[in-house]
């Protein structure tokens, strides 16, 4: 299962040419097992200024299987990727990825992104990223 970040989201809707806009689009044309986190669909949809294109994209991403923090687990689970990032020299900017990641990770989910805060994390958590 494929976790798509905010990242290629926005650029998927923007109808961007990108690697990661491309391989998003053949997941989808391929019916590929793509997924979002909760945290992702926010931040997805409250970009969407025009109320047709709101309703749009809300129906296509709740039809997708959404993923949610476990609990506070979770979150000390975002904290120590936070930290073990800090610890190798790296700082992650956003807590946020941090969320997302251990969602990915707690679900074994692949994440599909274009944001180097996750490079930061794959290269010292167990993240798994799509190469594309």
């Amino acid at each position: 299962m494929i976790l798509v970040d905010t990242s290629v989201w926005i650029d998927f809707l923007r109808n961007l040419d990108t690697p990661h806009v491309r391989a998003l689009d053949e997941l989808i044309e391929n019916e590929g097992d793509l997924s979002v986190a909760d945290i992702v669909l926010t931040e997805v949809l409250q970009g969407i200024s025009a109320d047709r294109d709101f309703r749009t994209v809300e129906r296509y991403l709740r039809d997708l299987p959404i993923y949610s923090p476990r609990g506070v687990e979770t979150y000390v689970r975002a904290a120590q990727i936070h930290r073990q990032c800090r610890r190798r020299g790296r700082t992650v900017r956003s807590s946020v990825d941090c969320i997302i990641a251990a969602v990915c990770i707690e679900n074994r989910l692949t994440l599909l992104h274009r944001d180097s805060d996750f490079d930061l994390i794959e290269a010292c958590t167990s993240l798994r990223c799509c190469r594309v």
